[in-house]
């Protein structure tokens, strides 16, 4: 991972500051509610008394994994650990609606720098946690003043993902326009591929080279945040890894890479399993099956998607057969463009609960990332790319889209893509994003319109929250 705190370290160090100072002006998000202070890091904390904590998880993929470890730190520690986990794009008000009630989430996950100025009074200070100290690189943690409120706990990657297996059986096809997936390295060989596999895909025994562009609301995350963010660090990045901080403090957004963003998500319509007009009922886990019963060919999403993949009925994939294959847009020098890496998931510890149950959610924690067990569950089910340095060279990850993440991160002359979505102005952008790339597939809205509306759109957010 001999990359990995050098991307991150140039996107997200800016970020965390640029957080602070773009969220966290007003004294009531301060960090310093009265039990801010409670959690220290000090084992000499009375845990005896603690029955359960309840963990709020962000991600359904894995879920069950969550299910399994809550199960074993109970047979070896005897808490309870409550698992709950929120609908696909429904976290925060999942979140909001869990922590108002008389058993709150003592574990939570917050959205880098902008999650926390949303949830600056419910963020304990981790900063004499041991989790925090693991960090390979702290300057990945969200934090304030002398406070850290946010511990980052996967670096994961995202990008097209292809089948190998019906790669090759297209390049052995007469007249294929590549011998090898290393041709593909532009916007404009992928396209031209692409086009020649649907020409061809009764002969490939698909029904479109890409799984369904899920554009139901709620499942739209890939296309309205993290297709989002080709344009928003093309736009953004100024060479020293600040695309993260001008995203975050850009008042206006210009949309110069637009035509770009067009040129893949036609591609993903033209050519997928689903007609344009059925995409607004298509979900997330409806694309991946078709994906993983050999339906399509390709499909974006990331290395969290493996578990999904191979635990599908009828699956047909192969684990030698997944393949990464960065998201070309036909930028300038994409030709040495990686796939889009970061972290947007942080743990938070609620500082609202009595001082043994956070204690008690940092032991779980703690433990999760430390012990025999919980590094290989972390590794092999969760299939986390861990940033902390209890995990050793034999313990990286074994699924195949963690591995070629790293891959990928470890070629030499590539550069990632960071994660610039996190320097999106709210959710409202990204909700109103994606009912706007809905009308213009359905034939409702023009291409003009849609970029017009998120110019205006990220404008009008930007100045609310300003004013908030």
């Amino acid at each position: 991972m001999k990359n990995v705190k050098r991307i991150l370290a140039l996107s997200l160090a800016g970020c965390m500051m640029a957080g602070v100072l773009a969220g966290c002006s007003d004294d009531s998000s301060s960090g310093d509610s009265e039990n801010k202070g409670a959690l220290t890091g000090d084992s000499s904390i009375d845990t005896s008394e603690v029955k359960s904590i309840y963990f709020l998880n962000f991600k359904p993929e894995i879920a069950d994994k969550y299910e399994e470890i809550a199960k074993k730190y109970k047979e070896e520690k005897g808490i309870e650990v409550k698992i709950e986990t929120a609908a696909s794009g429904e976290y925060e008000k999942k979140l909001t609606s869990e922590m108002a009630k008389s058993d709150p989430p003592t574990i939570f996950q917050i959205n880098g720098p902008v999650g926390y100025s949303n949830w600056a009074d419910y963020c304990a200070d981790l900063k004499s946690t041991e989790l925090y100290n693991l960090l390979n690189d702290k300057s990945l943690a969200v934090t304030k003043d002398d406070g850290v409120y946010g511990v980052p706990y996967a670096v994961e990657g995202y990008g097209i993902i292809y089948n190998n297996a019906i790669l090759d059986k297209y390049i052995a096809t007469d007249g294929a326009v590549i011998k090898s997936v290393d041709e593909i390295n532009s916007f404009s060989k992928l396209s031209e591929v692409v086009q020649d596999m649907t020409a061809k895909k009764d002969k490939l025994g698909i029904e479109g080279v890409f799984g369904s562009t899920s554009l139901k609301t709620g499942d739209d995350w890939r296309w309205q945040t993290h297709l989002m963010d080709l344009p928003l660090y093309y736009e953004f990045n100024t060479g020293d890894g600040s695309s993260i901080t001008n995203c975050l403090n850009a008042a206006e957004l210009e949309f110069k890479y637009a035509d770009n963003y067009k040129n893949i998500f036609d591609l993903y319509t033209d050519n997928s399993c689903t007609d344009k007009n059925l995409l607004g009922g298509k979900t997330v886990d409806e694309s991946m099956a078709e994906f993983a019963t050999g339906k399509c060919a390709m499909i974006q999403n990331g290395n969290w998607a493996w578990g999904q993949i191979s635990g599908i009925d009828g699956n047909k994939v192969k684990e030698e057969d997944v393949k990464f294959l960065p998201i070309y847009t036909g930028v300038d020098g994409e030709d040495k463009q990686g796939l889009c890496v970061g972290t947007e998931n942080y743990f938070a510890i609620n500082s609202q609960v009595d001082a043994a149950q956070q204690q008690a959610s940092i032991d779980f924690l703690e433990w999760l990332f430390t012990s025999d067990y919980g590094k290989k569950a972390v590794t092999n089910d969760l299939g986390f790319i861990a940033p902390f340095t209890s995990f050793g060279d034999n313990e990286k990850p074994t699924d195949p889209l963690a591995k070629d993440v790293l891959n990928w991160m470890e070629k030499d002359g590539y550069t990632s893509v960071a994660w610039t979505f996190a320097g999106i102005p709210s959710e409202t952008w990204k909700n109103n994003f994606g009912a706007s790339l809905l009308e213009y597939v359905q034939g409702q809205k023009e291409w003009t319109a849609v970029v017009d509306d998120a110019k205006a759109d990220w404008k009008t957010e930007r100045e609310n929250a300003a004013t908030e």
